[in-house]
């Protein structure tokens, strides 16, 4: 199975972003839907110049291929708010409360969502009386120095006919991945990231948290194309970025129709509270 990314820029706007991805071999086609009222498409990490001043709200890219470890599952994994500087401190790099993360499958074949996973968040805050992240060493998620937490949910709303006929909830209260302060505030962060890897009923399994951005991009092209200096092409810009990453690994049964109809779309969109589209 073989997986690629593939970005979906549309009309520029804010309200409603989109991006789609594409594998090859069985699951996961490309599609784009538009969500009333007022959608507005866009992808980038930052060329739709309004999206580019709101990043948190910006889908960079979605990959989705069948897992290594389980080939009776689905690997789909959603991106958000490009460019992120590792030490982006002190406030780093939230989801915001006001968004709907979704992602979205078509598993019939006509480009329209049948089912729509939907990410939302909750941020806590232990001490109000300091900026801090955290006040002390962070060794594990529930730990009392980790002073700014997040929680998401994950519902799973079916669709016909792009209405809601029911909604399930899939996932509540799971921890966010804290953002990598450093080795003296997180002295063992591979620990605190896999405590962020939690099942979900119905045999997924869920990560929220930072991730480094996969995708390839030499954005030195708009630099009058490398001042006619082709020599300098082929680097990757986004190297030693991270992105805001949701990864929901699900049986293939979940989101196929059947047999016959192998093949799924899935791609995502974020939704936010009194946004306007141009």
């Amino acid at each position: 199975m073989t997986a690629i990314a593939r970005r979906r820029p549309g009309r520029r706007g804010l309200a409603t972003l989109v991006c789609g991805a594409l594998a090859a071999g069985g699951l996961a086609a490309a599609g784009v839907s538009a969500l009333d009222p007022g959608a507005a498409r866009a992808s980038s990490h930052r060329e739709a110049p309004l999206i580019s001043g709101q990043p948190q709200y910006d889908n960079t890219d979605v990959y989705a291929f069948v897992s290594p470890d389980k080939p009776d599952t689905t690997t789909i994994v959603a991106n958000w708010t490009p460019f992120e500087e590792p030490a982006g401190g002190p406030n780093f790099y939230p989801f915001p409360e006001d968004a709907q993360y979704d992602v979205h499958i078509d598993s019939d074949g006509d480009a329209q969502g049948d089912l729509l996973y939907r990410w939302t968040f909750d941020t806590k805050v232990k001490n109000g009386n300091t900026f801090l992240y955290n006040t002390g060493a962070v060794t594990s998620l529930d730990d009392p120095d980790l002073n700014v937490t997040q929680t998401y949910d994950i519902d799973l709303l079916k669709l016909d006919d792009q209405k809601v006929v029911s909604t399930k909830k899939i996932a509540d209260d799971l921890p966010v991945a804290p953002s990598h302060v450093g080795k003296a505030s997180m002295p063992d962060y591979k620990k605190l990231r896999d405590q962020a890897v939690r099942k979900v009923p119905g045999g997924g399994t869920s990560y929220v948290g930072q991730a480094d951005d996969p995708f390839f991009l030499d954005l030195r092209v708009f630099d009058l194309l490398y001042g006619g200096d082709l020599s300098e092409t082929g680097r990757d810009t986004l190297k030693g970025y991270n992105v805001n990453t949701v990864a929901l690994q699900v049986p293939n049964a979940d989101i196929r129709q059947s047999a016959k109809q192998p093949t799924v779309g899935i791609w995502s969109t974020t939704q936010r509270k009194n946004a306007k589209g141009d």
